[in-house]
């Protein structure tokens, strides 16, 4: 297959699953609902107390984690449910489905990010970013992670028993060397760091993307066929 049919696949699936969500609206109405009953639920707990950063950080992207697993964890198994899996197998090459699949989640949980974060900085009193760059760039890098580790469990534990159980258990602790960079990485933008200072944050993470992506790649087509 010539790079152009290839990509011409992904694009493909991308666009089925796209088609898919908006007529649907399963995940996308899932996602927004829950973050906004997490951060409704967080503030009024919060109340009028004051909360460290580190505190708030954290909160962000348990947010961010929890929503995550309520929409992503269906990519795999919305396939299995409508009986499309074989017509899949037939008409396209494991690793654009993969690919495909992952383009989708990333777009999805990208919107699904900026929607939290324009929440979170909206609503949550003392959550207040002071350097941009390094906030940004750690928003970035996490979605990117969690959107390629979230597609390959997604189609791991799609022929499970136990898919809703199973996911977020599975997931944790794949996800947790990423969650405690992002949530020490967004702590520094709201403490107002340099951006040096946050280097060796985004190293840790462009280097857990590299491997989850690369393991990702050679083992989803084993993983498709079982």
């Amino acid at each position: 297959m010539t790079t152009f049919s290839a990509i011409s696949a992904t694009l493909t699936i991308f666009k089925k699953d796209l088609r898919s969500e908006l007529r649907t609206r399963y995940a996308l109405n899932a996602l927004i609902m829950f973050v906004i009953t997490t951060i409704s639920v967080i503030l009024f707990a919060i109340g009028n107390e004051s909360v460290s950063p580190e505190l708030l950080s954290g909160i962000l992207w348990i947010i961010i984690f929890f929503s995550t697993m309520s929409g992503l964890s269906r990519s795999f198994v919305s396939e299995e449910e409508r009986g499309t899996v074989m017509t899949l197998h037939l008409i396209a090459r494991p690793l654009t489905i993969y690919f495909g699949k992952l383009l989708f989640n990333l777009i999805l949980l990208g919107a699904l990010n900026i929607f939290t974060v324009i929440l979170y900085l909206l609503f949550v009193t003392g959550f207040n970013v002071s350097s941009y760059s390094i906030f940004i760039v750690t928003i970035l890098l996490g979605t990117l992670g969690l959107a390629s580790a979230s597609t390959i469990i997604a189609a791991i534990i799609a022929k499970a028993n136990t898919k809703g159980t199973l996911y977020p258990v599975l997931s944790f602790p794949i996800l947790l060397p990423l969650l405690l960079t992002v949530i020490n990485a967004t702590k520094l933008s709201v403490e107002g760091a340099a951006f040096i200072d946050a280097v060796g944050d985004f190293q840790v993470l462009i280097s857990y993307l590299v491997v989850i992506t690369t393991i990702s790649y050679l083992l989803f087509e084993y993983i498709w066929k079982e």
